[in-house]
């Protein structure tokens, strides 16, 4: 369930997260640098935002943050780093898939969060790109969070927007731990969040489920 359906009134449902022009991502990242971020420049991962569908409405900046799997939220780089909201959510476990200083990175680490004990942190630096090599983390970002799940525990999955690269890590912990193909975990998030995992990392995605199909399929010879 969606942090904003819970707050009807005050977080009104809406797609923020698809970015579609330099105006809107503009308004996300001031919203960022007043969190402390201080991106140095504009890359062109920025491209693969303006060719995305969205709603013509106005951004909200509020945590935009979906359970897409019993205890598995994926969401944005506002809620990351409301750790008031990450309390009152009762998230314990972070896995910041973007972390870094660039533009559409997240700067949040292990020392953003020390004044919150209760959080295990774990990040990749990771560009949304086709190019970038995402399947290197499917394998580390499945165990953090089934950790984070075996234990009772809340897990937020986050980047910049929460479209593409934690959308990604979440489909993989899907397929890896919970036996899901990928049209069933595609099919799993997408009931519960609009996600855009770009051309490359779905690439890699295929790949992973081509490899885990046939590693069962040896199992039961």
């Amino acid at each position: 369930m969606s942090y904003r359906d819970t707050h009807p009134t005050l977080y009104p449902r809406s797609h923020s997260y698809c970015a579609a022009n330099e105006q809107r991502v503009g308004s996300y990242l001031r919203t960022l640098m007043s969190f402390g971020s201080s991106p140095s420049s504009v890359l062109s991962s920025l491209s693969s935002y303006r060719s995305r569908p969205f709603a013509d409405i106005s951004y909200n900046p509020t945590p935009d943050v979906n359970e897409v799997y019993p205890g598995l939220y994926v969401g944005d780089a506002i809620a990351a780093k409301d750790k008031a909201f990450l309390r009152r959510m009762g998230i314990n476990y972070v896995l910041n898939t973007a972390e870094g200083k660039r533009y559409t990175q997240v700067d949040t680490d292990h020392l953003y969060y020390r004044d919150c004990p209760s959080i295990h942190y774990k990040g990749f630096q990771m560009m949304d790109l086709p190019s970038t090599d995402i399947s290197r983390y499917f394998h580390i970002a499945a165990n953090f969070i089934d950790e984070g799940l075996s234990r009772g525990g809340r897990v937020l999955v986050h980047c910049f927007m929460g479209v593409s690269r934690s959308a990604t890590c979440a489909l993989a912990f899907l397929m890896i731990k919970r036996g899901m193909s990928l049209a069933e975990a595609m099919a799993t998030v997408r009931s519960r969040r609009d996600i855009h995992p770009n051309e490359g990392f779905v690439r890699q995605l295929q790949q992973l489920d081509r490899e885990l199909r046939e590693f069962r399929v040896s199992r039961i010879r």
